[in-house]
């Protein structure tokens, strides 16, 4: 087998980089996937239903979370902190791509007791919070603004 003195091999860090970064890649086609198909399911995208549909956060996970007994929903999700970043962001420009409205949504807790509001997060940050509850919706007909 010859091989060419001129062409660098890998080395095995940048073969584990090459794939985490595919690894990546294919989160965010999942993710993309998944904001398409919520839309024609739903007429809408938020994050809640994308980590459901990817299997990341379990129904009842997030039931026990608008029931207060998970102080934030990020607790609950099966992916660490850069994938749920990861399919936030694509998300969002998946969204803006496709011209869809942002809309703020409120998350209050539910059952006994006063309603509260929910955290997304646990640093609270209200970026990422706002990545969380912003609901993404098809707009009107004739509505580009």
């Amino acid at each position: 087998m010859d091989v060419d003195s001129n062409v660098r091999q890998p080395r095995s860090n940048e073969v584990a980089l090459s794939i985490k970064y595919m690894n990546n890649l294919d989160l965010e086609k999942k993710a993309i996937d998944a904001t398409g198909a919520l839309l024609q399911e739903k007429g809408y995208i938020c994050a809640v239903n994308i980590f459901i549909k990817l299997g990341y956060l379990d129904v009842k996970d997030y039931e026990n979370w608008r029931m207060r007994k998970i102080p934030y929903l990020e607790k609950a999700i099966k992916v660490n902190l850069k994938k749920i970043q990861l399919v936030l962001g694509a998300i969002k420009r998946n969204s803006q791509k496709g011209n869809l409205k942002p809309s703020a949504t409120v998350y209050k807790s539910w059952g006994k007791g006063a309603s509260t509001l929910l955290r997304f997060s646990k640093s609270g940050n209200e970026n990422i919070e706002a990545l969380f509850s912003t609901h993404y919706v098809k707009r009107k007909v004739g509505n580009s603004a």
